[in-house]
C-alpha cells in the first residue's frame, strides 16, 4: 500500500509546533489536548512521544531521528486515540491523516451499525462495545453500549471512542509491552483492539450467564416469587448484546483478507473470530433458554391465580351458609319456625357449624383448600 503524505493546513496549524529535530520523550506519556486521550509515533516497535500530533506525524514520514535513536530504513506510524470529539477536533485530525468526510460524519455522529469500510487506502473500522453495569435501584443489571471507530492507513492508527466504558488505555500499555508485536504497524493495533472488544463481549456475556441461571433456579423453586421483571431486564440485555455481538462477525472476518494485514496477525484475528463465535453462540442460547423461562414463569403465574381463586370461592361458599341463615331470620317475620322455641338458637348455631364443617372438608378432599 502506497504512504499518502499530507502537509498540513491553516486549519490544522492548531496541531503543529515549529519544525525543529524532535527528541525521544523523557516521559511514559504525551500531554493530553481535550478529545485527544493520547497519541504517539512508534518505530520499530518502540514508542517515541512528541509535542504534538503534527510533530508525531512528522516523525513518521520524515524519518527526522537522531541516527541513534532510529536507523535509516525504520518504519513507523503514529496512532492517536480520541474519546468523544467535537466535529471541529475530528475535522482537524481528518484533515493531518486525510480521512474520508463520510467516515468522519459516521465518527462524530456514532451509533453506527458494526462495518467495515474502505476509502481509498484508508480502511474504517465500527464496533460497538458492552459493559455490564449495575444502577438499577433494586440491584438489576443493565448492558450499556458505545462504540469504537478505528481508521487505519498505511502509517496511521486512529481510534475513537465513544462511551465511558471500553477504554483502550490497557490495550495501548500492553502492545508498548510488546515491541515485536507493535513493529507489525497499524494492523496490530487493529488486532489489540478488536480483541479487547471481543473481551469485553466474552466478559458480559459470563456475567448474563450467571443472571440466567439464577433466574431459571428462582422460577423452578419452591418459593413463590415474581421473576417476570427480571426476566424481561435479561431479555433486554440480550438484545442489547446480540445487536453488538451479531454484525461485527462478517467485518473480522473481512479483516483477515486485508492486504495491510501481515500473516502473522491475520492468525491472531482468526483467533479473534473464533472467539466472536463463541460469545454470540452463547447469546443466541440465553435467548432460547429465556423464552421457555418466561412460558414457564407465567404458567406458574396462571396456576397460581387459579389456585387462588380456587381458596377465594371455597372460603365464600363456606361464609355464605350462615350469611344466608342469619340473613332468613334477621327479617323480622313474626311468623317463623322455632322463634319461640327455648333451643332454636343452639341448634342453628349447630346447623351452621355443621355445614360449614362438612363443605370445608368436601373442598379439602378436592384440593381447593
Amino acid at each position: 500500500m502506497a504512504m499518502t503524505r499530507v502537509r498540513p493546513t491553516r486549519a490544522t496549524m492548531s496541531l503543529f509546533k515549529p519544525r525543529g529535530r524532535v527528541q525521544a520523550p523523557t516521559g511514559p506519556s504525551c500531554v493530553r489536548d481535550s478529545a485527544v486521550i493520547d497519541w504517539a509515533a512508534y518505530i520499530d516497535g518502540h514508542r517515541v512521544c512528541t509535542d504534538s500530533v503534527g510533530d508525531a506525524v512528522r516523525l513518521v514520514r520524515d524519518g527526522r531521528l537522531e541516527p541513534a535513536e532510529a536507523g535509516e530504513d525504520s518504519a513507523g506510524f503514529v496512532w492517536v486515540g480520541l474519546h468523544e470529539p467535537s466535529a471541529a477536533e475530528l475535522q482537524e485530525i481528518a484533515e493531518v491523516f486525510g480521512l474520508h468526510p463520510l467516515a468522519v460524519e459516521d465518527a462524530i455522529h456514532a451509533h453506527q451499525r458494526p462495518k467495515l469500510e474502505r476509502y481509498d487506502d484508508v480502511h474504517f473500522l465500527v464496533m460497538k462495545t458492552v459493559g455490564y453495569v449495575e444502577r438499577d435501584p433494586e440491584g438489576g443489571e443493565v448492558v450499556e453500549t458505545g462504540e469504537i471507530m478505528v481508521f487505519v492507513g498505511a502509517d496511521f492508527v486512529v481510534t475513537v471512542r465513544h462511551g465511558e466504558h471500553g477504554g483502550l488505555g490497557p490495550v495501548r500499555r500492553g502492545l508498548e509491552a510488546n515491541a515485536e508485536r507493535l513493529a507489525q504497524g497499524p494492523a496490530a493495533v487493529v488486532h489489540a483492539v478488536t480483541d479487547h472488544v471481543v473481551d469485553g463481549y466474552a466478559a458480559v456475556a459470563d456475567a448474563i450467564q450467571e443472571d440466567v441461571d439464577e433466574v431459571e433456579e428462582a422460577v423452578f423453586s419452591p418459593e413463590r416469587t415474581d421473576e417476570s421483571r427480571r426476566i424481561y431486564r435479561l431479555k433486554r440485555e440480550v438484545i442489547q448484546l446480540k445487536r453488538a455481538v451479531g454484525p461485527l462477525a462478517g467485518p473480522v472476518r473481512s479483516l483477515s483478507g486485508r492486504r495491510f494485514v501481515p500473516t502473522e496477525i491475520k492468525e491472531y484475528l482468526r483467533d479473534v473470530e473464533d472467539h466472536l463465535t463463541r460469545v454470540r453462540e452463547q447469546v443466541e442460547s440465553f435467548d432460547e433458554l429465556l423464552n421457555p423461562i418466561l412460558q414457564a414463569h407465567m404458567t406458574q403465574v396462571t396456576v397460581a391465580d387459579n389456585q387462588d381463586m380456587r381458596k377465594i370461592s371455597a372460603w365464600g361458599a363456606i361464609f355464605m351458609v350462615p350469611t344466608a341463615i342469619a340473613g332468613i331470620y334477621g327479617m323480622n317475620f313474626k311468623f317463623m319456625p322455632e322463634l319461640e322455641w327455648r333451643y332454636g338458637y343452639f341448634m342453628i348455631i349447630g346447623l351452621i357449624a355443621s355445614i360449614c364443617l362438612s363443605l370445608y372438608r368436601g373442598f379439602r378432599r378436592n384440593g381447593w383448600l
